[in-house]
């Protein structure tokens, strides 16, 4: 069993995500501890004044919203009686017992998961602290619940093909609001894929036409860990405005991926080996490195060789579909390494090259230059401020100091 714990100050945004899901009938609510009424007979306002309510006893808090998943793998369904029980030992586990909650069993994903909402703030207004409460009370509950139920351990859930129902497609600029667009593919990725980095990260979101941005090295955003997601035009380019990480829901910010970062390198471990051995398959032959590509994809990986104006690979980064695992070469050894596979593939000519990224350029697997001139750009190329947005923005202010 996984648990991944979000938390926020919008109790109504995290009711609505369970509701709309369970109107488009990909879920639905098992449980309501701490109501006065049945679940079945609990209208939209019954379930949000409960928590709001407790919610308004401390006014103070920054944090009032606790969104919980428990994930478990496939083949382990478990009946909503099982599931509640479950529910009961781990909240008390995390210290959560007294509080009212809700409960809802999805089916939006291949994986049997339900989602959990509750608050934080007790009936006399004292916090419940959520400082290290993933990686301490959680795991440590998650671990005995394992055990007491006779659960498949996280560590070590057999490998399987995640069968993942994809609830997401490629962003279009102006086809849908921005931030609902980045919303929808955000909650996809971040629940499919196992990813360690910003970068990983953008490897996923590049197929999406979406985009993570730190902002530049020497940028007050990038100083300060900000984040901001952008979508992105068919060349790749940034296009609209940036959304900031912290007004998505589930805030997908810089610190919240760092904790799904740490969870994510366990998570993709029984799937290196099973890796490594694809890859040997097909390094055994020589290739040019658009032949290895396509040697990749035709098992079911995306392979992203990053390269320099003199066509030295300086970066590989590999996205395992078929389990949803991101790896970069250097991780899985040094025979894997950008220098080891630029040593071994041999070079592609020029109009092959050219050729071949017309013909996959919708499914975003390029060989990436450095010189900021090809559409690809954009993938793990360092971040660049708009400069012509920006000299805009400070003419403006300029003239407004004047008068």
């Amino acid at each position: 069993m996984v648990a991944k714990i979000k938390s926020g100050k919008s109790l109504i945004g995290a009711l609505n995500y369970n509701e709309n899901k369970v109107k488009q009938g990909k879920a639905m609510l098992i449980g309501a501890k701490g109501y006065p009424k049945d679940p079945k007979d609990l209208s939209f306002n019954d379930k949000l004044f409960r928590l709001t309510d407790l919610a308004a006893m401390n006014q103070r808090a920054k944090t009032n919203t606790v969104h919980i998943s428990l994930n478990f793998p496939n083949g382990e369904y478990l009946a909503d009686e099982k599931l509640s029980e479950i529910v009961k030992d781990y909240l008390a586990g995390v210290g959560f017992a007294t509080q009212p909650c809700l409960v809802y069993r999805h089916e939006d994903a291949g994986h049997p998961h339900i989602h959990i909402v509750t608050t934080n703030i007790k009936r006399d207004g004292e916090r419940i602290s959520l400082h290290y409460l993933g990686q301490n009370e959680s795991e440590k509950t998650r671990k005995a619940i394992e055990i007491k139920y006779n659960l498949t351990k996280a560590e070590e859930q057999q490998k399987q093909k995640p069968n993942l129902k994809v609830d997401a497609t490629a962003a279009e600029y102006g086809k849908a609001e921005t931030k609902r667009a980045i919303t929808n593919i955000l909650g996809y990725v971040l629940r499919a894929y196992k990813f360690t980095s910003v970068p990983e990260l953008n490897a996923i979101l590049g197929q999406y036409n979406i985009q993570a941005d730190r902002g530049s090295k020497d940028s007050r955003m990038y100083a300060r860990e900000g984040l901001v997601y952008w979508i992105l035009d068919k060349q790749h380019n940034k296009i609209g405005v940036p959304i900031k990480a912290s007004t998505i829901y589930g805030k997908p910010t810089l610190k919240t991926l760092e904790e799904t970062f740490r969870l994510n390198a366990q998570l993709r471990k029984p799937f290196k080996d099973e890796f490594i051995k694809i890859l040997d398959s097909i390094l055994i032959k020589p290739h040019t490195r658009l032949d290895f590509q396509k040697a990749l994809r035709e098992k079911g990986v995306q392979c992203i060789l990053r390269q320099n104006e003199e066509g030295r690979i300086y970066g590989v980064t590999f996205i395992d579909q078929k389990n949803k695992a991101v790896f970069n070469g250097s991780d899985l050894g040094k025979a894997y390494s950008a220098n080891q596979l630029n040593a071994q593939l041999l070079p592609d000519p020029v109009k092959a090259k050219f050729q071949y990224q017309n013909e996959v350029q919708g499914g975003h697997e390029f060989i990436q230059t450095a010189t900021g001139d090809e559409p690809i750009d954009v993938l793990f190329a360092a971040e660049r401020e708009d400069l012509a947005a920006l000299n805009k923005y400070k003419k403006k202010k300029r003239k407004g100091l004047n008068l």
